[in-house]
């Protein structure tokens, strides 16, 4: 999957890592994290990332097929599943957070910014923190992708972002962990950050309670910050490449990686606008077109997205 330079730079690390100038190792891991074999699950990956086009056919095949047959039935409500269904992912994206920040934290302080983007970890760094909850965050963009069935059994409006968003980052995460990507230290930890939040949110206004709608936007302004930080590591990791400096992502997933959050970018400033900012202008019908968006966004968990 790698690039010619991307394995030859992963050569010379093996060659540096021998004589001890890269001895990142993480001493805080659990026992199942401890275990954990990222080197097999990358050679698996290697072996099966196309399996991420199956279920995104699969995927976007089972939405249309169900939106059709729901355009005859009532909405059902499924408020305590979709309870439940936001409460187990909050608190699986909130440990994940912690694990994953903690890690990136403590590379941080020991080995500076250059460890975090451009030295990722298994068997050569030994990191199996990262390594265990890299994998975890690949594993649960198949089952995330049941936000959207909420979504139409609901029969609440389904936006491009969203179902754009759930097959991009399938793709991506199932692509990347075949090549173990270092810039994916960054890429999880903030995702895992953000869904925590936003997953929490959910579930809140699925228990029905009241929670204030500059909540609603705040989450929107970090999943833009999210954007803006994705781009920024891509752009980091591709100057230290170009300088000759050792960084273990190719420059073929760092091109797909900065066009993907640069749409995003542009997808979530365009709803972001329409949800928050179209009903304080002056045309009365924009106006409320605009408040309805922003209306059905949280009522609706419109903007359930990554």
């Amino acid at each position: 999957m790698a690039d010619a330079t991307f394995t030859i730079n992963i050569t010379n690390f093996w060659a540096n890592d021998r004589r001890g100038l890269y001895n990142i190792t993480y001493p805080l891991a659990m026992p199942f994290e401890q275990h954990f074999n990222s080197h097999e699950w990358v050679m698996w990956f290697d072996k099966h990332w196309c399996w991420g086009f199956y279920m995104a056919a699969a995927y976007v095949a089972l939405i249309y097929c169900l939106k059709t047959w729901m355009e005859t039935r009532p909405r059902l409500e499924l408020r305590t599943p979709l309870a439940v269904w936001n409460i187990c992912l909050a608190l699986f994206s909130l440990y994940g957070a912690l694990r994953s920040l903690h890690e990136l934290v403590y590379v941080y302080t020991n080995f500076g910014i250059y460890s975090t983007i451009c030295l990722c970890g298994h068997s050569f760094l030994d990191n199996r923190v990262g390594g265990f909850w890299n994998w975890m965050f690949t594993l649960s963009k198949v089952p995330e992708l049941g936000d959207t069935v909420f979504i139409v059994l609901r029969k609440q409006p389904l936006i491009f972002l969203h179902w754009y968003h759930h097959v991009t980052v399938l793709l991506y995460a199932w692509y990347s962990y075949s090549d173990y990507i270092a810039t994916a230290r960054w890429f999880v930890c903030m995702n895992y950050m953000v869904h925590s939040v936003m997953y929490s949110y959910y579930a809140l206004k699925a228990l029905r309670f009241k929670v204030p709608r500059g909540i609603s936007m705040a989450i929107t302004t970090a999943q833009l910050a999210q954007m803006v930080m994705g781009a920024a590591v891509n752009i980091w990791a591709y100057q230290v490449k170009q300088a000759g400096q050792e960084c273990h992502v190719s420059y073929e997933n760092i091109k797909i990686s900065l066009l993907m959050y640069t749409s995003y970018f542009v997808l979530f400033a365009r709803f972001f606008n329409r949800a928050y900012f179209m009903s304080k202008i002056q045309d009365p019908k924009a106006a409320k077109k605009g408040e309805a968006l922003a209306y059905e966004h949280e009522k609706n968990n419109k903007g359930k997205i990554d």
